[in-house]
């Protein structure tokens, strides 16, 4: 996973993490599933950079 990746991922975490507790705050269901659906997008880019990285790895084993 590539640096820039990385701290995008991050980024779009923290900034769903923020909306959902806004909306927890203040009471507002659709900025709080917002927030998680933020989170969750972010999770499986996360997810998908490390099967990269994985694959990756395996494959410089092979050689």
């Amino acid at each position: 996973m590539s640096l820039g990746d990385k701290i995008k991922n991050e980024a779009e975490e923290l900034k769903g993490k923020a909306k959902e507790r806004v909306g927890d705050m203040t009471d507002n269901e659709s900025l709080q599933a917002e927030g998680v659906g933020d989170q969750a997008k972010a999770n499986a880019k996360q997810a998908g950079e490390h099967v990269k990285d994985a694959a990756r790895d395996a494959r410089d084993a092979l050689r």
